[in-house]
């Protein structure tokens, strides 16, 4: 079938402008990093009142995630991604406003639902408009966004910090620094706002709830009108007698149990937060003190570990459409386990008694180094790709309830990852930490290859439950 009618440059600018809200989902994630020492002295609290703020919008984070797939089977893609794009506005003037640690927390959940949902919604809309031969490509821009969202988070804390001279120092019309680094995502969140009063619904919606003409509308309006209109008979096709979706359809009506399609995304969803990325994203700056750096260096490294994981998803976006999933989810894998190892080893010289002979020197370079490379295997693999098996792995039907739960899966181990991480950090050393990331990464190679199936280049309409 010939492709020469397809409005490519519209399809990939309207995924851009859906990626915006994952730009901001890392902005969200990242721009705390750097507020620390503001929290700290504005709340009078310390890492146990500051890991409270982090797990409180985890927990939005899951709820936004497992309501929203249900929610926009109902109202739409779209219209739960403008109420995403409103809710990180809130939350970005209000957590910059804040008084009280309550009202903080108030609003940082409220971006909180907006993150949760933005992770569910965007790789389904995305892939339901995206060409099956392209899918794994724009699917990857979406964490090609997250990282752009984080790595603006990062390097606009560490201007505003050294402009002002201090995250607690006064900055314009008397607010602290700290306040400004929240209030920077306002821009975004607006522009995004705007950009989403520009793109069609998901064509796979629309048919679903009997608006074919606009269905026909739109996938003519993507594939130009000869694709548009087979492709909308595929679709009617495989939807003609389908009901609106919901939880029970995850059952295997032969078996009653959960479909194994089910149980892969939430390994992967789960996977994909155990092995501690987020530690970096969260906790980046409390992380590099506690191997001996400075405040500003932590910021600093933030910023390089930005720009790693910006090439390192680049990279994916290029290869992972000829090369398909599976083979960069090993390889990640395996690189990720072997830094970790790196990483366990040094801090088990650093807490341990052993013998002189087995002593590493230069503990601070090969830290470094480790990082950096857990970070790139991680942003070469199981962050892209992660959120691209998400996104197309699942039938039509169950679609956005299979993406609900692991939505909030993914948002759970996230929370119980960095919460476990400042108790070990706190009372029994990174040595203990980095014990569970290294074994959760060797578990992910395994869990890789035994069930992790390849979806490189088929039909949404074909995918097996």
């Amino acid at each position: 079938m010939t492709h020469n009618n397809e409005r490519m440059l519209f399809i990939i600018l309207i995924c851009f402008i859906v990626s915006i809200a994952s730009s901001l989902f890392g902005f969200y994630t990242g721009v705390i990093n750097g507020t620390w020492g503001g929290l700290e002295l504005a709340f009078n609290s310390h890492y146990t009142g500051l890991s409270v703020n982090v797990a409180s919008m985890l927990v939005s984070c899951a709820i936004g995630a497992f309501f929203a797939g249900h929610l926009a089977d109902v109202y739409g893609r779209r219209s739960i991604l403008l109420i995403i794009a409103l809710l990180f506005m809130v939350s970005a003037w209000g957590s910059g406003i804040s008084d009280t640690q309550e009202a903080f927390i108030l609003y940082r959940s409220l971006g909180g639902l907006g993150a949760g949902a933005a992770s569910v919604i965007v790789p389904m809309y995305i892939a339901e408009v995206a060409p099956a031969r392209y899918r794994g490509s724009l699917g990857a821009i979406l964490q090609v966004a997250v990282i752009i969202g984080l790595l603006v988070a990062f390097a606009s804390n560490y201007v505003l910090v050294n402009v002002a001279g201090g995250v607690n120092q006064v900055f314009w019309f008397e607010y602290a620094a700290w306040r400004w680094m929240f209030w920077v995502e306002l821009l975004p969140s607006f522009i995004f706002l705007v950009g989403l009063l520009f793109i069609p619904e998901s064509p796979r919606y629309l048919v679903l709830h009997g608006q074919h003409q606009k269905a026909i509308t739109v996938l003519t309006r993507l594939y130009g009108r000869f694709i548009g209109e087979a492709m909308y008979l595929e679709i009617s096709l495989t939807l003609s007698e389908a009901h609106l979706p919901r939880f029970s359809d995850l059952k295997d009506q032969t078996t009653g149990r959960m479909k194994k399609v089910v149980w892969v995304g939430l390994g992967l969803a789960v996977f994909q937060q155990i092995t501690g990325i987020n530690i970096y994203y969260y906790y980046g700056v409390i992380f590099w003190q506690a191997v001996g750096f400075s405040e500003t260096d932590g910021l600093l490294f933030n910023i390089i570990l930005a720009v790693i994981s910006l090439v390192a998803c680049l990279f994916t976006l290029i290869f992972i459409d000829r090369w398909g999933r599976k083979i960069f989810l090993l390889v990640g894998s395996v690189g990720m386990t072997v830094s970790l190892a790196v990483l366990l080893f040094v801090f088990f010289q650093k807490e341990s008694g052993i013998p002189k002979a087995f002593l590493l020197e230069h503990t601070d370079w090969i830290i470094i180094i480790a990082t950096n490379a857990y970070v790139f295997f991680f942003s070469l693999s199981w962050g892209p790709v992660m959120w691209v098996l998400l996104g197309e792995m699942f039938p039509h039907q169950i679609r956005g309830s299979a993406l609900a739960i692991c939505g909030m899966a993914l948002w759970s181990a996230n929370l119980l990852t960095v919460t476990l991480f400042i108790v070990l950090l706190t009372f029994w050393g990174l040595m203990n930490a980095y014990i569970l990331y290294t074994l959760m990464a060797l578990l992910s190679i395994i869990f890789v290859y035994k069930y992790v199936y390849e979806t490189k280049g088929k039909k949404l309409e074909s995918m097996e439950s």
